[in-house]
């Protein structure tokens, strides 16, 4: 008893050290704890005892490495000096008139300035430099010994029983400030001395193993503190989805709660975080200098990831329940995005924006996290299944729920984006990700972007099933007869497509728009070629077996066939009409210029390769078989109705005696020319009434021009004798023939030019055919004759027989 020693008066106290002994020994409860108070803080000063010989060693290091830089540049001054005073004395010129010395003191003179004048510099300019590069890497190692200090100071903090979070946050301050220090010391090296590097390689290394310390344990402090903040709220008791019972429902928000040291604690941690984020940001653009470094900069906020792992993980263990019910899996989790999506607005962007963390928005952040955290369990649970599934229906080859299953997940992928993209709206966000490419981050289809197989099948699932729903309108006889009411092009003119083609064209329409949502243009390219430009060429096959079951049943000469070949052609223009409209929309353009610049969309597709030239489209390839078909569809039309023309009026041709004589009395056509005539005008108005207006000109005109190379060949060229009579007789079938074709233009005429022209000659004179004989090629353009060669015309003089 007699060793105890009473406290000395409280006057002799300090203020800290009275306030100590207040905080700690306020009651007369506390007493049996001044033991374990005295032991802590006994290990207190030995720790901190350990901590002051450590610095004295480092100190002392520091001193002795001072002390032998500054030797060194001493014997470097005291060279300089001593080539100073040599270059003094050498300076000191004789009188020229001493022993004719001044040319000698001239040449050393000279050799001063020439060489060792220079080489004086060079040497100034290298101590210089030494002594530049001592002073910076003094800075740094004290700047890095502050920093080590700091972490290990925090780490000794951190494995006591009781640790400080007071202390431990102002150790971490201490270091990230030191950090911000380097970093600008570093940035300033990089820039004026880049021959430095290992310098800089030194330092980035010594706080690389820094950061790999505080890092972590700023983590593992952030995430008590939401452990403390009652972080994630239990999901039974997040707001309801429905507006009903939204408030009954409703549960404090955690981060709104929080009052008093909690809240402070969590806003130093939070800064503290979003400043070693920023360290980061800096270390690295400085580290990729010169490269391009866009995509590396960037990172997810790390106290958002902070805030959605535990949600992530704590829906999860429903996820796991509703793995036959995805629709319930994206309402969670769209649910838990929007509930909180404003708290990251109103209270954590004012923290994001006072720690200078540049460039990032909370609201963006916590949607493409949870979106993120939604596309990984997607990734590794249920695709994995799904494709699974799709492979043993493959294996058996019976069509089960699979394909169902999948296009529905599909469905819920989309409509989850789209709902994602209204609450990034709000915010006016989501232009600035259009224009960036980032649609990845908030988009759940970006789950294809790493796995271009499953995109493959989604469009294999996708072009079957829309092929299955046309099947049905192929077979059906009235979508090839009724045809489209109103015009879905711009343009007015009436295509007389049937049904079917508008029928295609939603199929195609319905595909496309579902592939609107993909994040990536390389991505939308690759599903456009391997489920939209098949849905195309199944399309145009359907169009040519039909053409040709026509074609073999009647060889088209059936009024029937042919309407059902011109019913092709009108549903082919249509098509390829809107195909072409479609392709001048941004959305294909984008397509073409990322096959331009090289973006791989599928080396097995068997869509064809990518657009070649400037103007090219995504359907160039389609659009081209599309106008191949018509053109050879039209061109048989031409040639069936030109062969029966053919046929009907051969007698007509073989008669060489009618044109000798005049026309049948009270005829003005030749009876025998009267049923090519009408079969001529019968087809005509057959084509008229069934082919789109573009296609039918294109046929009356190869019509006409069929017609005036067969009655020029057949009649003309055949050195029949034309009395007066019977150039009355072809002159009078010429007219009725143009009256046919009067119908389609002012000048039929024209569009019969050698029978014109041969018909021209025939009534001319006697003399004027004599002359043409003579006169030749210059002659026949100046009467206007520019079809016939010299041997045709001379052909056509001599066959015209004159009485007188």
């Amino acid at each position: 008893m007699n060793s105890l020693q009473s406290l000395p008066p409280i006057s002799d106290l300090s203020p800290s050290v009275r306030s100590f002994v207040d905080d700690k020994l306020h009651a007369k409860d506390d007493l049996p704890g001044a033991a374990r108070l005295v032991s802590e803080l006994q290990n207190q000063c030995l720790h901190l005892d350990q901590s002051l010989v450590d610095l004295n060693r480092r100190l002392e290091s520091s001193l002795l490495d001072y002390a032998s830089h500054s030797d060194k540049i001493d014997g470097l001054f005291g060279n300089i000096n001593a080539r100073l005073s040599d270059l003094r004395s050498s300076a000191r010129v004789s009188s020229p008139s001493l022993d004719g010395g001044e040319g000698k003191d001239l040449g050393r003179a000279e050799q001063i300035l020439g060489e060792e004048l220079p080489a004086l510099a060079k040497e100034v300019a290298r101590v210089e430099t030494v002594r530049a590069y001592a002073e910076t890497a003094l800075k740094l190692d004290s700047l890095v010994g502050d920093i080590e200090d700091a972490v290990s100071l925090a780490m000794n903090i951190n494995f006591r029983k009781n640790p400080s979070a007071q202390n431990s946050e102002e150790m971490r301050l201490l270091a990230i400030k030191s950090l911000t220090s380097i970093e600008d010391v570093l940035t300033s090296v990089t820039k004026i001395r880049p021959q430095w590097t290992r310098l800089v390689s030194a330092v980035d290394h010594r706080v690389d193993r820094a950061l790999a310390i505080l890092r972590p344990q700023a983590i593992a402090d952030h995430r008590a503190l939401l452990a403390s903040l009652g972080w994630p709220p239990p999901l039974s008791t997040l707001n309801s989805s429905y507006p009903d019972t939204r408030k009954a429902n409703e549960a404090p928000n955690p981060l709104f709660t929080m009052q008093g040291d909690l809240k402070h604690q969590y806003c130093a941690n939070f800064l503290a975080l979003c400043s070693l984020q920023q360290l980061q940001r800096r270390r690295k653009s400085r580290q990729l200098e010169g490269y391009n470094h866009e995509v590396s900069l960037y990172q997810p906020l790390w106290v958002i990831e902070e805030l959605v792992n535990p949600l992530s993980i704590a829906s999860q263990r429903h996820f796991s329940m509703w793995i036959d019910k995805p629709e319930l899996i994206f309402a969670l989790v769209y649910k838990i995005t929007r509930d909180y999506v404003d708290s990251m607005d109103e209270l954590l962007q004012p923290l994001v924006d006072k720690a200078m963390l540049v460039g990032y928005s909370c609201r963006e952040e916590w949607i493409s996290a949870m979106v993120t955290s939604l596309s990984m369990y997607l990734t590794k649970e249920i695709f994995p299944m799904y494709v699974s599934q799709l492979d043993e229906e493959s294996d058996t080859g019976i069509r089960s729920q699979a394909r169902i299953s999948w296009l529905h997940l599909v469905d819920l992928m989309i409509a989850f984006d789209k709902q994602v993209r209204s609450l990034l709206a709000h915010s006016g966000i989501l232009l600035s990700l259009q224009e960036d490419g980032n649609l990845q981050k908030i988009s759940s289809l970006s789950v294809f972007c790493d796995r271009p197989d499953w995109l493959d099948l989604w469009a294999d699932v996708e072009l079957g099933d829309t092929l299955d729903k046309l099947k049905p309108e192929m077979e059906d006889a009235r979508s090839w007869i009724t045809k489209v009411q109103g015009a879905v092009l711009s343009g007015p003119e009436d295509f007389k497509s049937p049904v079917i083609s508008s029928v295609f064209l939603r199929c195609l329409s319905s595909v496309v728009e579902r592939c609107r949502s993909l994040p990536s243009i390389s991505l939308r390219s690759r599903f456009v070629r391997l489920a939209v430009a098949p849905i195309i060429r199944k399309f145009l096959d359907c169009l040519l077996l039909r053409c040709q079951e026509a074609e073999g049943l009647t060889a088209l000469t059936d009024d029937d066939a042919l309407v059902k070949v011109t019913t092709s052609i009108n549903a082919a223009r249509y098509f390829e009409s809107v195909l072409k409209e479609w392709c001048e929309d941004s959305f294909f353009l984008d397509m073409v210029q990322g096959d331009q610049l090289g973006v791989p969309v599928s080396e097995n597709s068997s869509s064809g390769g990518a657009i070649e030239g400037p103007g090219g489209g995504i359907f160039d390839e389609e659009i081209g078989k599309i106008e191949e078909f018509r053109t050879e569809w039209v061109e048989k039309i031409s040639i069936v109705v030109l062969r029966g023309f053919d046929a009907r009026c051969r007698d007509y041709m073989k008669n060489r005696k009618q044109w000798q004589e005049k026309g049948e009395e009270g005829w003005t056509v030749s009876k025998s020319f009267v049923g090519a005539l009408d079969y001529l005008q019968g087809k005509i108005s057959v084509l008229e009434g069934s082919l789109n207006g573009t296609d039918f000109v294109g046929v009356w005109r190869s019509l006409a021009t069929g017609v005036d190379r067969l009655l020029f060949n057949s009649i003309l060229m055949t050195n029949v004798k034309f009395y007066d009579g019977g150039v009355e007789r072809f002159g009078s079938d010429l007219e009725i023939l143009f009256g046919v074709f009067g119908a389609w233009c002012l000048r039929p005429e024209g569009f019969f030019p050698k029978a014109s022209e041969g018909l021209k000659l025939l009534k001319m004179g006697k003399k004027h055919l004599q002359d043409s004989l003579m006169g030749g090629e210059k002659w026949l353009k100046e009467h206007g004759i520019r079809h016939l060669s010299v041997a045709e015309a001379e052909k056509i003089a001599k066959s015209r027989v004159f009485m007188s």
